[in-house]
């Protein structure tokens, strides 16, 4: 069998052992790719289930604000609550005090009360924690 030479000095057959290495190193540059957008996708994916967790959170928050604001009367000055949710329970602390306003002359302002709410819970064995201080006026 007789090797045919091309014009650059190289044989058929080499030409075809550098075209196995293209193919190599082109399957090898994919699958890399491939590994990269995989954990690409799972750090979306990641993203997206945390930020519907934190979304809840604030809805949480939100819904008790508006019950305390809604209701008559005087806030509770202190009350605890747990909620739960897709993601595990939440731990919802409510504080209430006068809220010790006063006007440029240095007089109190009754009847505004400061109250924090403070939502806890707990995302890969880390507390995590997120709060709402609003003020709630009651004539008298």
């Amino acid at each position: 069998m007789q090797l045919v030479r091309q014009s650059n000095g190289r044989t058929r057959s080499g030409r075809r052992a550098f075209a196995l290495y293209e193919v190599l190193i082109g399957v090898t540059i994919f699958v890399v790719g491939v590994l990269a957008l995989g954990r690409a996708v799972g750090n979306v994916m990641n993203a997206s289930m945390l930020s519907a967790q934190e979304d809840r959170v604030r809805l949480i928050l939100s819904n008790r604000m508006a019950e305390i604001q809604a209701a008559p009367g005087k806030p509770d000055e202190k009350d605890e609550e747990e909620v739960a949710t897709a993601y595990g329970p939440v731990k919802l602390v409510q504080t209430a005090a006068p809220a010790g306003l006063k006007t440029e002359q240095e007089v109190d302002v009754g009847g505004i009360t400061l109250v924090r709410l403070v939502a806890e819970w707990s995302r890969g064995g880390v507390t995590q924690t997120r709060q709402l201080e609003f003020y709630v006026y009651r004539a008298g």
